[in-house]
Formats: C-alpha cells, sequence, structure tokens
C-alpha cells in the first residue's frame, strides 16, 4: 500500500514528507524531534520539525485519526480553541514491508504547554485558579458549540498566555461527539468525567510532590464544576432588551466581572422585539485592562479605569454596523476604539466643564461618568443616557467633591487626551 498524505493545505504534504513515515514513532531519530513537554496519553506521540513548523504527531488507527481530524476542522470552523489539524498519514509500511500505524499530525501551538505541565511547576495557587477558569471557559465554548469531549484532563489541554489573556485549547478530540445541541444530562456526563480526570491527575501530581501542598486535588476539581455552571448559567440565559438600553448590557457584564470573567467578544443580535445580545469570556491576568486600553486608544489609565471604559468600548463597538469578529474586511478594533476615543470619550469628557475636574484626569473622569450613570440607570430601572449622566454629575456630584480635588495644573489644562 502507497504512503498517502491527506492535508488540509497543499504546502504541507511536501514538508511532512520529509519525515521518517517508515519507522515507528518511538523509533525516529532525535534529528526529526523536538523536546517539548507532553501530557500523558494512551497514544505514542511525538514533536516533529516539518520545514519552518513544529508538529505533533500521533500514532492511532485510521479510522479514529480520520475521525479525529475532521472533528478538529470542524471545531476550527466554529472557532473553538483547539489545536490546527494539518494531516492524516496513512499506508506507512517499514523497509521490510510490515504495517505502521497511521498517524495524526497537528500544528503546535506556539508558546502553549500541556496544563500537567504546568501543574508540575512551583506556581503560586492563584495562577492555577486563573488557569482552570481558563478551562471552565473552554468547556463551556465546546458544550455552547454542541461539542461533547468526553475526555477533558490537564494532558489533553493546553495553555497558553496571550496578551495578558489565559488560554485553554483543546489537544485531543479522539473521543469527541459533536452534536447540534446537547442536553442538560450529556453536558452533567462531560463534566463529571473532566472532575474525575482533573482530581485524578492531580492526586498523581501530589504523590510525586510536583503539587503546591495548599492545593486540595479533589476540592480543586470540584470548584471547576462550580465555576463552569455559574459561567454556563450567565452565559445561556436568554435576554432581550429593548433597543439601545446598554444598561441592561452593562448589567451582564458586570455579573461577568463579578464571577472573575471578562468580556472577549461581544454580538448583538437586533430584532423587531429589541436585542439578544451574546458574549464570549476570557480569563486575563494583571494589568491586562492596561495595556489593552493604552494599545487600542493610547488612553492611559488605573486597572480598574481601564476596565470599566473597555467595557464601555466593547458594548459600543457591537452596535456599529461595520463591527464584524472574525471579518477580515470589517473595521479593526483599533480603528473602531479611536473613532470611540473621537466620537464618544472626548465629547463626554469636554461637556464637564474644566473647572469643577480639579485635578482628575480625562480616564479618570469617563470612568466616574460611567459608574454614575450606572447607579442613576439601576435607580431608574433603565438606561437614563450617557448626556443625562454628566448633566446630573456636573450639578449634583462634581460640586460636593470639588473641594477634595486638588486644583488644576498647567499640565493637565493643556491635556490633549479630553
Amino acid at each position: 500500500m502507497a504512503l498517502h498524505i491527506s492535508a488540509t493545505n497543499p504546502e504541507h504534504p511536501a514538508l511532512l514528507l520529509e519525515l521518517p513515515w517508515d519507522l515507528p514513532l518511538e523509533e525516529w531519530p532525535e534529528r526529526h524531534l523536538v523536546p517539548l513537554p507532553r501530557g500523558i496519553s494512551r497514544h505514542v506521540v511525538r514533536y516533529a520539525r516539518a520545514g519552518d513548523e513544529v508538529v505533533a504527531v500521533k500514532e492511532l488507527a485510521e479510522r479514529p485519526a480520520v475521525r479525529e481530524y475532521e472533528l478538529l476542522r470542524s471545531l476550527h470552523r466554529l472557532n473553538i480553541p483547539a489545536v490546527d489539524p494539518l494531516a492524516v498519514v496513512t499506508g506507512r509500511t517499514r523497509d521490510d514491508s510490515s504495517f505502521l500505524e497511521p498517524v495524526l499530525i497537528t500544528r503546535h501551538l506556539n508558546g502553549s504547554m500541556p496544563y500537567r505541565s504546568m501543574f508540575e511547576t512551583t506556581m503560586r495557587p492563584a495562577t492555577m485558579h486563573r488557569l482552570m477558569d481558563a478551562l471552565a471557559v473552554l468547556l463551556v465554548r465546546l458544550h455552547l458549540a454542541g461539542f461533547a469531549w468526553g475526555d477533558c484532563s490537564l494532558s489533553n489541554t493546553l495553555f497558553r498566555r496571550d496578551a495578558g489573556a489565559f488560554a485553554a485549547y483543546l489537544v485531543d478530540a479522539e473521543t469527541g461527539e459533536l452534536h447540534q445541541k446537547l442536553s442538560d444530562g450529556q453536558r452533567s456526563y462531560d463534566l463529571d468525567l473532566a472532575r474525575v480526570n482533573i482530581s485524578g491527575e492531580l492526586l498523581d501530581l501530589e504523590a510525586s510532590g510536583a503539587l503546591h501542598p495548599s492545593v486540595d486535588p479533589i476540592d480543586f476539581g470540584t470548584e471547576i464544576c462550580g465555576r463552569y455552571e455559574s459561567l454556563w448559567q450567565e452565559l445561556t440565559r436568554t435576554s432581550v432588551y429593548p433597543a439601545g438600553k446598554h444598561h441592561y448590557i452593562d448589567r451582564r457584564v458586570r455579573r461577568l466581572n463579578d464571577l472573575g470573567f471578562d468580556v472577549a467578544e461581544m454580538q448583538i443580535a437586533h430584532s423587531s422585539n429589541g436585542d439578544t445580545v451574546t458574549f464570549v469570556p476570557k480569563v486575563v491576568d494583571a494589568g491586562h485592562h492596561q495595556r489593552q486600553l493604552l494599545r487600542l486608544t493610547g488612553l492611559d489609565a488605573e486597572e480598574n479605569q481601564a476596565r470599566r471604559l473597555l467595557n464601555d468600548l466593547e458594548t459600543w463597538m457591537a452596535t456599529q454596523e461595520d463591527y464584524a469578529p472574525g471579518d477580515p474586511l470589517a473595521a479593526r478594533p483599533e480603528v473602531l476604539a479611536h473613532r470611540w476615543v473621537r466620537e464618544v470619550f472626548r465629547p463626554t469628557v469636554r461637556a464637564v466643564p474644566r473647572e469643577l475636574r480639579g485635578s482628575m484626569d480625562a480616564a479618570e473622569l469617563y470612568h466616574g461618568l460611567l459608574e454614575h450613570r450606572w447607579y442613576l440607570s439601576e435607580r431608574a430601572q433603565h438606561d437614563i443616557g450617557l448626556d443625562t449622566a454628566v448633566e446630573d454629575y456636573v450639578k449634583n456630584i462634581l460640586p460636593k467633591i470639588r473641594e477634595k480635588l486638588p486644583a488644576p495644573n498647567a499640565s493637565a489644562a493643556q491635556t490633549p487626551s479630553a
């Protein structure tokens, strides 16, 4: 039987032909291999060089290899965080014509490590909890897409930190099933498997002395289920809001923030009955909001201020007709962010008389206005609008705190950010 490579990209077969397909993975020469950490696997897995790329190669039978390849392609089309499938190689034989198992090839995710390897390091418990939050986000996104994993574990998940965000990626889809929609029973079963697998691997690490002594493996496995359920409930609760009522959207964003999650993406579907909002959550590192706000808008703010401003920016962007995440023809986030600064942020700040600002910079003032708008909207039980919030803030709030604020200096009076 001739060697056959089924690939997603016509360039990959030429690169992959350089690998020693006439040898079992366990016998591949070191010159082809890349020494990267691997999780526990029921199959033989190796990292290898293919041209300028690093690929993960896994030996398994042909039918599950093709099935997993197609499942990973489906997850890629659904924009689910998972490794990128490159090819399936069949028809492998030794020089003596004896049969060798087919292999599945995926692209190595740059800068990633298996979750198990992360827990083998001397990591602070707080960081471990953020890692598990990222895994909860991945499970929720998979289940929302109708994918039952069937084998979630620390070894089958990759962790990568990207621009301050904690992200988990699916590695092994061999036991997965893709449905139109998962039932509550399917979700619960998948979640229970994850709890057992995660606690089991943590117990294994504890026995080897690699786990932080403050981490209880059983409690940790149970905690991820609780985090998953809280996030699932908040994301799947259907709400239809009156068109343009940002107050209700802010309330949902705040609840996600209170759970410890941020909003990576927001989509608003308009209809005659009102607006339906969909959120994609993310887990971030300390200082992420400051860096993100500065990168997008040039505004320098404290972390909590930056988080609030980014929430407002994300809400505003979702209402723009040329905002379409994932669409290469849509306006870039940086373009929309600078439009927000020009059309929303600066006019709002300038609506506050300079003599009432004291030493408050533009970001601090806008954050205060957003918070005031929130409190007034909560009291009124509807969105009172930014203009009304500014008017009330100038009339009733700033005069009371003006005496506590230092007088503005000359450099503050000339700041271009307002």
